[in-house]
Order: C-alpha cells, then structure tokens, then sequence
C-alpha cells in the first residue's frame, strides 16, 4: 500500500484539511499519515473555535518517523500557520523527499479575494519557496493571484470571458515556469451574463498546454472543498491516473457531494456532504 504524508491542520467540524484528506486517501486505498500542524475545534470560518498551533511538536514527528526509516511514495500540504511550518516542513522534506516522491503543495493562503488572517508577506516569501519543490500544485484563484501577482480584483472586473481565462492561463503559464511544476487552478468562477447557469471550474497547465474545465455552480463557497479536490488528485496519482483524469473524477465526486448539501440546506461553514459519495473513488 503506498503511503502519503498528509501536513495539513485537524479541524473538528467543518470537514476540510486532515478529517477531508484522511478519508479520501483511504477509500483511493493509500495510507494517509498525518502531521498535523494545527488543532482546531471547528474550522477557523466557525464565530467561536478552539485552536493549538503545533509549530513546535512538527520536529518531533519528523524526527520519529526517521527512526522508523519510513518513507512516502507522496507529500501533501495543506493549511500551515505561518512561516515557521513552512521552514519545519522544507526539513522534513530533506529527509523524506526522494527522486520517486510526489510533492503536492496546496498553498492555502486565502479564498473569493481575501487573505486569511493568519497569512503575511513573510509566509508568502515561505511559500514561494516550497512551491519551488512541488511536483503539483493546486491554488485557488485567490492563491494563485498572491503567488504570481496578478490583481484579483482587475481580474474579476473583466466583462469579457476570453479576457478573464487568458489572465489566469497567463498567472497558471507564469507559475509553471517558476517552479516546474504541474498547476491546478481551482475554484475559477468567469464572469457570466446567465446568472442562472453559473459554471466553476479548474484550469490545468503545464509546460506545453493548457485546458478548462467546469462544472455547474450554486454560488456557495463550501469549506474543505479545496482540501477534497487536493486529496482526490492525490489519490489518483498514487493510483497511476494521469492528471487529466484525476480531475474530472474530484469534479464528478465534489458536484455530486455538493449538490447534496445544497438540497438539505445545509450551511456553507459545515463542509459538503461527502461522506456518501467516496463510493465514486473506488
């Protein structure tokens, strides 16, 4: 069984990060190991939430784990709390980053135009610097806007659907020279005069070219759905798939979880109801 190590904070509710990964992995039938770098009673999105950072026990887990002579057919990071996890995780993946290793990097640094609050220019130089080191990288808009410089907010006052998909192919080719890696564009919602068809979509590139696609959009922003999108691309690679086909099985598993939670109403914060779906990851 391949094993992937999973870094990347564990929220109680709002199913997203570790409690999205963990599952999804296992159903694709890898080992998810996780090092989480935060604990957190519900998602940071919650008005009320207990949280740990885990900054400081990161080491140990690495060092453990050399002990153990353990090793990763793959790497995924999620959500880190600042500079200081993305120096931890640089070691880690001195020891455990091999020639046949697959490094994703989810660069969780915001969503719809807005930085988190635990985000700074300093954890933005960070990681700029891990992405160097990925194999795969799946920002959303927001993320990829930060990463590259293009103005989100220039970006969404384009009226013209081609003008709006070349300044993100352009963002996407741009990143991809960068760091070499794969990019995976998430979340791409283009401006649109049917308001009731909306699409969302994802936009891969990589060094020679560059396709869309998307899928129907409600118009809700779910939490975790990026971390299920990062998982099943994860799993699918471990699987053997090629990129292209890992995608259109997160978007076929991620609208039908979905369209679920929108029919039983319920609320964004609390994650999609993909629990009964992971039988389309089989």
């Amino acid at each position: 069984m391949k094993k992937v190590a999973v870094i990347q904070d564990l929220s109680s509710f709002g199913k997203c990060s570790l409690t999205a990964a963990i599952p999804v992995l296992s159903v694709m039938g890898v080992q998810a190991c996780p090092l989480p770098t935060a604990i957190f009673s519900a998602q940071t999105e919650y008005p009320s939430y207990f949280g740990e950072d885990l900054t400081e026990k990161m080491p140990f887990f690495t060092e453990e784990w050399d002990k153990l002579n353990a090793n990763f057919d793959g790497i995924h990071t999620g959500f880190i709390t600042g500079k200081e996890q993305i120096a931890h995780i640089l070691r880690f993946l001195d020891t455990f980053y091999k020639e046949d290793t697959l490094l994703l990097v989810d660069p969780v640094m915001g969503d719809i135009g807005e930085a988190y609050q635990n985000f700074d220019e300093d954890l933005l130089a960070q990681m700029k610097e891990l992405i160097k080191q990925a194999d795969v990288i799946t920002p959303n808009v927001t993320e990829c806007c930060l990463l590259t410089g293009l103005s989100y907010g220039r970006l969404h006052r384009y009226k013209n659907e081609n003008d709006f998909f070349k300044a993100i192919q352009e963002a996407g080719q741009q990143l991809q020279r960068e760091t070499g890696a794969q990019i995976i564009i998430t979340g791409i919602d283009p401006p649109s005069s049917l308001t009731d068809s909306r699409l969302i979509g994802n936009m891969y590139v990589d060094g020679e070219r560059s396709f869309y696609s998307s899928v129907p959009f409600n118009g809700k922003s779910y939490s975790g759905t990026g971390d299920l999108f990062a998982s099943v691309i994860m799993g699918s690679l471990m699987r053997g798939e090629k990129l292209t086909q890992a995608i259109q099985t997160a978007e076929t598993f991620l609208t039908a979880a979905i369209q679920d939670t929108d029919a039983e109403g319920t609320p964004a914060v609390a994650g999609v109801n993909f629990e009964k779906y992971l039988r389309l990851l089989l």
